[in-house]
């Protein structure tokens, strides 16, 4: 290295690297140079700041501030891609979100096909749609899923999935009232509740906000909540099928809750997004409950039933005999935030929709539940067959594991560490999930298999 690339090298660096020994053999013998000055240039490493040049005057809202971390699947999403940094060779099975991997029913794309293709016809153009949804589809819904229970068409409002349904049922019931969720829950509950303004803070200890009823659904009681342990609440978010402990409740059991609400005077949001899962006698709406019309609306999604989880269409029931406390329709107000926060349900979607409901669009549904539900039976028996205790699966397509004593997030972490497989923690859906893990059954066939092998592997 010449004396020159020394310096150069030495500069670059910190200025204590530039004092320091070089590692040179120096020669014992005088060196000149010529007389000139030699400026030397210290290079002092300083932080690096973000610099905020303008700031506004608007306050952050503070429910946000409550929320902890982030949301929990963007998490594990997270945690999935710093696992493929970590081993990019890996072959990483997701069996954590819950999201579909079939293809859509070819019946169902090519209505949605030839709607999209009328679109560039003066005859077959349409914009701006009804925005409670069209006609033809809310009939079909009423006609298919409501059949003799007293559910007409323009009770149902047609939307983009019962997840933003959840947020615009918020909307309408506002930052005053009580709310009371499964505990565990799907997390969106607990979450649109914060940001609205309903809870309180986050108790670290307790694991859960204040202000919230957590009903706690376990082995013990059946996954249903012994309700007369639970204190009175404004609103009742009720899954069943449940996400993420599969368990569907009974017809006595629903009956007791529809009993709860009318002696609490309190209004159920029933979510049944995997009604069409459930193959035994269990109800697949709250309204088969004599009475429910009074105290309970209904959302429902086409995502896992029909691969519209990218798609997007889902429904929300709200019948005339729902009323407030001082006697106005609960649907008279929904209609009026539905109109003011949505445009309706995209027309071409909505032709994939009603051909969701022909018979068969309705054959070919029914043939994409039961492929996830085989895969749910495989998952079931391959931790059965390692001795874990199972619940779920079987009228859903989530597998519930109890890992008794652990940490949901440290199996978690586990199993993606040594099986390259992503679960869900179930602490993720509320403190009554820590111990247990959700597996998805939404995979291909090949994936399922692997993945169960794997998990022998780990657990024999």
């Amino acid at each position: 290295m010449s004396l020159t690339q020394h310096l150069s090298t030495s500069v670059s660096s910190s200025s204590s690297a530039f004092l320091a020994s070089s590692g040179f053999t120096y020669r014992s013998r005088d060196v000149s140079f010529p007389s000139k000055n030699i400026e030397i240039c210290r290079c002092v490493a300083t932080p690096q700041e973000e610099k905020i040049t303008y700031k506004t005057k608007v306050s952050r809202n503070a429910n946000m501030a409550k929320l902890q971390a982030g949301y929990l699947f963007p998490e594990i999403a997270r945690r999935r891609n710093a696992h493929l940094e970590k081993y990019p060779d890996s072959k990483v099975i997701s069996l954590g979100i819950g999201d579909t991997t079939e293809p859509i029913p070819e019946v169902i794309t090519s209505a949605m096909a030839k709607r999209a293709q009328a679109l560039s016809t003066l005859e077959g153009y349409s914009g701006y749609g009804a925005e409670q949804g069209e006609k033809p589809l809310r009939a079909a819904i009423a006609s298919t899923f409501y059949q003799d229970l007293g559910i007409e068409e323009d009770d149902i409002f047609v939307s983009d999935g019962a997840k933003c349904d959840i947020s615009r049922l918020q909307l309408l019931f506002g930052s005053e009232i009580t709310v009371a969720v499964q505990d565990p829950s799907y997390p969106a509950y607990v979450d649109s509740s914060v940001i609205i303004g309903q809870t309180g803070l986050y108790e670290k200890d307790a694991e859960k906000y204040g202000k919230i009823e957590y009903m706690r659904c376990n082995p013990e009681n059946g996954f249903f909540p012994d309700l007369s342990k639970v204190s009175r609440a404004d609103m009742i978010f009720f899954c069943s099928p449940n996400n993420p402990t599969g368990s569907a409740a009974t017809r006595e059991q629903l009956t007791q809750l529809v009993q709860f609400a009318k002696d609490n005077g309190s209004i159920i949001v029933y979510d049944s997004a995997y009604a069409m899962y459930i193959t035994d006698d269990k109800p697949r709406s709250i309204f088969e409950i004599p009475g429910a019309k009074e105290v309970a609306l209904e959302t429902v999604s086409f995502s896992k039933y029909a691969g519209f989880t990218g798609v997007r269409l889902g429904w929300t029931v709200v019948p005339k005999e729902l009323l407030f406390s001082d006697g106005f329709p609960v649907a008279k107000d929904f209609n009026r935030i539905v109109c003011t926060c949505f445009n309706g349900a995209s027309n071409v979607v909505q032709a994939g929709g009603l051909a969701c409901l022909s018979p068969e669009g309705r054959n070919a549904m029914q043939k994409v539940v039961g492929f996830y539900k085989e895969n749910a039976e495989i998952i079931m028996d391959t931790f059965t067959s390692l001795g874990f205790n199972v619940y779920g699966g079987r009228n859903a397509p989530y597998v519930w594991v109890h890992f008794p004593g652990r940490s949901s997030w440290d199996v978690f972490s586990e199993i993606l560490e040594k099986t390259h497989v992503v679960t869900t923690p179930g602490s993720g859906f509320g403190p009554g999930g820590e111990g247990f893990i959700r597996v998805s059954a939404f995979g291909h066939r090949e994936n399922v298999l692997e993945a169960c092998r794997r998990f022998k592997q780990l657990y024999k």
